[in-house]
Order: C-alpha cells, then structure tokens, then sequence
C-alpha cells in the first residue's frame, strides 16, 4: 500500500503546518514542497506539528533540517518542530544532520520558542509605479533607523531600488517588499506575479533604479530568485555590524 501524507497550513504568527500521515522517502517530497512554499511568504515563524505523523524512515526526517537550513539562509525564519513520536524524537535527538532543528514537546511550547526567535521584519506592498523606487529607499531609511543600522542604508537603499526597479520594468505587478534583520545580514526581499526568472541585465543609465541586477551581485554577500505562488521572490543579503 502507498503512504500518504497532509498538509494543513494555518496562517497566523507563527504559521502552523499540520502534518498528517505516514512519512518516509517518498512523501517527504510533498513535505518539502509545502514547507518551501511556506517559507516563500516570509512568515515570522514556522512550526511544524508532528502529532499525527508515522514516521517509516529516519531518512525522510532529513526533510526538516534542509527546510530548516534553508530557512536559517534565507528567509531567516526560525524553524520548530512539535510532538513527534517518542521514536522519532530519539531519531532526531540522535541525527547530527537533525541537531538543527528545534524540538519541542506540544505546538504551544513550539509557539513560544519560534516567536521568541524571531527577527524584527518591514513589510510594505507597492504598486509598479514611478516612485516605487523613491518609496524602497524610504523603506530602507525606516528600517536602518530603527534597527540602528546606518551603515547600511546606502548598499541597501541602491540594491532594493534596484529589486523594485526590476519589477516595474519588467513584471509590471504589485509587489511586496520585506526587509529582515537577523544579524550580521540585512535580507531584503521582493515578491511579485511574474513568474519570470531575474536575471543579471545590461544597466540602463535613462532610468530610476536601472543599473541592472549586476550592481545587486556586486554590492551583496548573496542574492536569488525562487518561485512564489503565481511569481516569484527575488532576495538578496548585505552584512551589517
């Protein structure tokens, strides 16, 4: 008989993901699935409930320390798994690959150490309009004050300018933009309805915001682009003190 395994998202902070099933080689593929979507909506945190889950492999538990990996890398939200089987837990407790990931006994403990975790993040959604760069740098300055980080409002001003810029020329979509702290990274963050991928372009000097994405390459430590519902998010990371 084939395994199978559910996945319910509730939305809130944090964002709960129930699994229901049987988990092993093959279903932790739909289990990745569901926690990269996740991860792609930024929340604040993400906790992922254990309670009705049968594991048949210790292998599949691997599944949450890549999402976790992951989600220490970028979004930089913490990740809490909750209530496993006392076998899984032995099996997490034991895995140096799973030592990464937190593990707590009930969902509300698990809730209580991914907020405590949690970063400080600015969301703001923007139009594809002509000053939806203007608007980024403003963004950028909020966040850099209130944070103490002024340092970093230039290369950041220039890279998120350079993110909406994208967006307007090319996707022509609302977007949301986050900015996240969760030191020694400044990560910001574009989400928009293209499923186009971002690519390094030739700068054009004519326009806001128009020095291409080759000036984001140069100015960050890291930067991607990852689908995201019906488009995509592109992200970038810049060091701060």
């Amino acid at each position: 008989m084939s395994s199978r395994i559910s996945c319910e998202v509730c939305d809130g902070s944090p964002t709960v993901v129930r699994l229901v099933g049987d988990l092993d080689l093959t279903t932790m593929r739909s289990v990745h699935r569901v926690l990269d979507r996740c991860l792609t909506t930024q929340p604040d945190a993400l906790v992922v409930d254990l309670t009705d889950v049968t594991v048949h492999d210790r292998l599949a538990l691997s599944v949450f320390a890549a999402a976790a990996r992951q989600a220490a890398d970028w979004p930089a939200v913490p990740l809490v798994l909750c209530a496993p089987s006392p076998e899984a837990a032995a099996w997490l407790a034991e895995s140096t690959t799973c030592r990464v990931v937190p593990v707590r006994r009930d969902c509300d403990e698990a809730a209580r150490a991914a907020g405590a975790a949690a970063v400080p993040r600015l969301r703001a959604r923007l139009e594809p309009a002509a000053e939806a760069c203007r608007r980024a740098r403003e963004l950028v300055a909020d966040a850099c004050a209130r944070w103490n980080l002024p340092e970093a409002v230039g290369p950041a001003s220039v890279v998120l300018s350079e993110l909406v810029g994208n967006v307007v020329r090319h996707a022509g979509t609302p977007m949301q933009v986050t900015l996240t702290l969760r030191r020694p990274w400044l990560h910001l963050a574009v989400v928009d309805g293209s499923r186009d991928a971002a690519r390094p372009g030739t700068p054009d000097p004519q326009a806001e915001g128009g020095r291409g994405l080759m000036l984001v390459r140069e100015l960050t430590q890291r930067w991607g682009s990852v689908p995201a519902g019906e488009g995509k998010v592109v992200w970038a990371t810049l060091p701060v003190n």
